[in-house]
């Protein structure tokens, strides 16, 4: 490989390699979710190597890729909305559904174990994002300016929404409220931060806080098990996230409020396809690997811990 070969004039090809593989990562942490507390780890790395290879390659060449033919269509997404949070959130659900819920699930308080990890891990991530949606710019120019400020907005304003809802059901307000709120914000506004002015940023925070909150509630009295709430947050915001991307797109490109009407069909159609293969196929990889293999480790081991029985480590 050549070190100096560029990807486009601003960037190295290797650099552009390096970007690309931290999103497939970051949506491998997040299909996490599912398998939390329960699975045998060995058989976890076998299912994401698989499944980045037939599930996330396959939708980000559609979507990003030279000749993929989402992006051909003229699909929208600015910084993965499609490729890593609607994805992965489907994923999550079909694992989900494979696995089964924890054993105590529902009879047994499962909370946050350690709420300053979860403050530390948000501020983490909401930096993090900005360079997951700016770095898409592919340069440091007005583009990716806009990026950084428009996640920075959609975050900050479903945060705020988050906990302002959680206040009127609750009486109080929650660290956990705010930092679910900034992620739902976040995931939302991934699309189209690139593409749509600061006040239509804001609108996709605010929406994809409201809509998420209440898919979380709904998620809680089901019996899908995921820690994370990838569904109900990556899998739900990517989705307002995509759509709302068709609507207020104005920069670089025109949605529905320029009189495309067609950008959101579009939108939809590549949500509609995304959640279809990244279901149908995440679920039957995860069913085959279940029966040749188990994914579930005894109920005894599940019970001792395994960052004790697997890893011999103690958090």
């Amino acid at each position: 490989m050549d070190p100096n070969a560029t990807y486009s004039a601003e960037i190295p090809h290797l650099l552009y390699m390096v970007f690309q593989l931290m999103f497939a990562i970051i949506t491998v942490a997040i299909i996490a979710s599912p398998f939390a507390e329960r699975v045998n780890f060995p058989v976890f790395c076998i299912f994401i190597s698989i499944w980045l290879i037939i599930v996330y390659s396959p939708i980000a060449h559609w979507v990003w890729g030279d000749g993929g033919w989402l992006k051909t269509l003229g699909a929208l997404d600015f910084a993965g909305g499609t490729v890593v949070h609607i994805n992965v959130g489907f994923a999550a659900l079909a694992v989900a559904l494979v696995i089964g819920p924890r054993k105590g699930y529902k009879k047994e308080p499962m909370v946050a174990s350690n709420i300053p990890y979860v403050l530390l891990g948000t501020g983490l991530l909401w930096v993090g994002w900005f360079g997951f949606n700016g770095g898409s710019a592919l340069a440091s120019n007005g583009t990716a300016v806009l990026a950084l400020f428009n996640t920075h907005l959609a975050a900050s304003g479903a945060a705020l929404v988050w906990m302002l809802m959680e206040y009127f059901r609750t009486s109080k307000f929650s660290t956990v409220g705010l930092a679910s709120g900034a992620l739902a914000g976040l995931v939302a506004v991934t699309p189209a931060a690139g593409f749509v002015e600061p006040w239509a940023a804001l609108i996709l925070g605010v929406v994809s806080s409201v809509v998420c909150f209440y898919m979380i509630s709904l998620r809680s009295k089901s019996k899908v098990d995921e820690s994370l709430d990838a569904i109900s947050i990556h899998g739900t915001g990517g989705i307002i996230g995509a759509i709302l991307t068709g609507i207020f797109a104005t920069i670089a490109s025109s949605g529905l409020i320029l009189g495309n009407v067609g950008q959101v069909w579009i939108q939809i159609v590549g949500v509609i396809v995304t959640i279809s293969y990244s279901f149908g196929v995440t679920y039957a990889l995860a069913w085959l690997l279940n029966k040749i293999w188990g994914f579930r480790v005894p109920q005894e081991i599940e019970y001792i811990g395994l960052d004790i029985s697997l890893h011999g480590e103690k958090c």
